[in-house]
């Protein structure tokens, strides 16, 4: 049972992680550094996949450095977000989703019972989920993101990448 369930996981986070790269990769380089708003939509989405992937959580450390702010304004608690400390290129944004596919690759390959349901936990305590949860939760943020990215993209070049129904090279 768990190789089927590390099969279906990697499948399904590796066609989230290729969709947000195939979004990135169709955005005109000519816009990269003028339309801040998807820059830092796909740069805050690489970054939370990467961290969502660290265990534990506070031994984290970016490629790509980050300051963090707090918005004590935020509509329901304050919420903590990553600021980049510059624009990246489109080419250190993709080498970083790449890095991260690879560390999410063998995560779940390596995947044993006992840690699918090990806890996941931020240093502040304010996340703590078992690692198969953590995982889906990651999924779920990197499709969401990926989704804003191609939105962005249909109103900028009328263009959107497809679909990816699952990742294209097995575990």
């Amino acid at each position: 049972m768990i190789n089927t369930i590390k099969e279906s996981l990697w499948t399904q986070f590796g066609g989230s992680i290729d969709m947000l790269k195939n979004a990135i990769t169709l955005w005109p380089d000519e816009h990269w550094h003028a339309d801040k708003t998807f820059f830092y939509i796909a740069y805050h989405s690489v970054v939370f996949l990467d961290y969502y992937l660290t265990t534990p959580a506070k031994t984290f450390s970016s490629p790509l450095s980050f300051t963090i702010t707090k918005y004590e304004d935020a509509p329901r608690e304050a919420v903590d977000d990553v600021i980049p400390n510059k624009i990246y290129s489109k080419h250190e944004m993709l080498q970083y989703l790449e890095a991260c596919r690879q560390k999410c690759h063998a995560l779940i390959n390596n995947l044993t019972e006992e840690q699918l349901s090990a806890r996941w936990i931020e240093k502040d305590g304010n996340m703590n989920y078992s690692v198969l949860e953590i995982l889906l939760y990651n999924m779920r943020h990197i499709q969401h993101h990926a989704g804003q990215l191609n939105m962005l993209l249909r109103r900028k070049i009328n263009d959107a990448p497809l679909w990816v129904a699952r990742a294209k090279d097995a575990l």
